[in-house]
């Protein structure tokens, strides 16, 4: 289960797993195999990899755990305390949270049943600032190729300058498995490409400027921005990134689709920011920063 503070959320939690457990559903049909990877530190130490054949329909997220690592729970199964050995700290500021398709569930890992195809990502980190990282993008081709919750969204891609670099990101995207849809229609995960001055106006994209805390991405933005400044875990400027930076991150407003953000401090940081758009820069990572250096997970470690 996402670590989610308080007595009244423990006590939905048992709740909910008690409903679980008495619903008496059989196994169900098999809906196929299921990605399970497990992390820390904002996915920077890999504990585990596996996938996780046969799933079917009446298999939760934390079943599909059950089945691939060691884990302990309480409140009735309905929450992860341990996996392989590492125990969440609640009040000590560390905990378990898990993601499906990138996303935050907004369920808990008791009650969210899983669909075959799908990446689930547990992550034991600090959540003393980013409690709410409602969306990353370490489970890349993914929401665009399976969608999240269950359903398949179309992909809305909005180009705000570079166009050559947006035609990049289009290609990519499709070669990812997304369907490309005009206009941007309440259904679609939308893809903002463009100098970070060009997209800040943007109602989701303005969330990385009111702060970590509300938009879950750890960079921002400085002198209009043409300057990018990577934080780390505990919300402060760790790297003050160079000329020409770029940024793939993704936010989220409540249970609305995601928004990823393909963005940079100019032209030829956007295109940088495009050139990560592979599993091999983006996985396991909550946002991904780049200038001439070289590209830098965030939050920094």
């Amino acid at each position: 289960m996402t670590a989610r503070r308080g007595t009244a959320v423990a006590i939905a939690l048992l709740g909910a797993a008690l409903a679980a457990a008495g619903c008496g559903l059989g196994p169900g049909e098999d809906v196929g195999g299921v990605e399970l990877t497990v992390t820390r530190d904002y996915g920077a130490a890999p504990v585990l990899h596996r996938e996780i054949d046969d799933v079917t329909e009446s298999d939760t997220a934390i079943r599909v755990l059950e089945r691939g690592a060691e884990i302990e729970t309480r409140y009735g199964g309905g929450f992860v305390s341990s996996i392989e050995g590492l125990e969440g700290e609640g009040a000590g500021g560390r905990d378990w949270f898990f993601y499906v398709n990138g996303l935050w569930s907004p369920v808990g890992a008791g009650e969210y049943r899983v669909r075959g195809g799908e990446s689930v990502w547990w992550d034991h980190r600090d959540w003393t600032v980013g409690e709410r990282v409602a969306a990353a993008v370490g489970a890349w081709p993914q929401p665009f190729a399976g969608g999240y919750e269950g359903e398949r969204h179309p992909t809305a891609l909005l180009c705000r300058g570079a166009a050559a670099t947006c035609a990049a990101v289009r290609r990519r995207l499709r070669e990812a498995g997304a369907t490309l849809v005009r206009g941007s229609p309440a259904e679609a995960i939308r893809v903002l490409v463009g100098p970070w001055a060009r997209l800040r106006g943007d109602r989701d994209a303005a969330l990385v400027e009111e702060g970590v805390r509300t938009s879950g991405v750890f960079a921002e933005f400085a002198a209009g921005g043409r300057a990018l400044r990577g934080l780390d875990e505990r919300g402060a400027v760790a790297r003050r990134f160079g000329a020409d930076a770029g940024l793939v991150a993704a936010t989220r407003r409540g249970e609305e689709p995601p928004t990823w953000l393909v963005t940079g401090t100019s032209a030829a940081g956007v295109e940088a920011a495009a050139a990560l758009l592979a599993e091999g820069f983006l996985r396991d990572r909550y946002a991904v920063a780049v200038d001439a250096d070289g590209e830098a997970a965030l939050p920094v470690r």
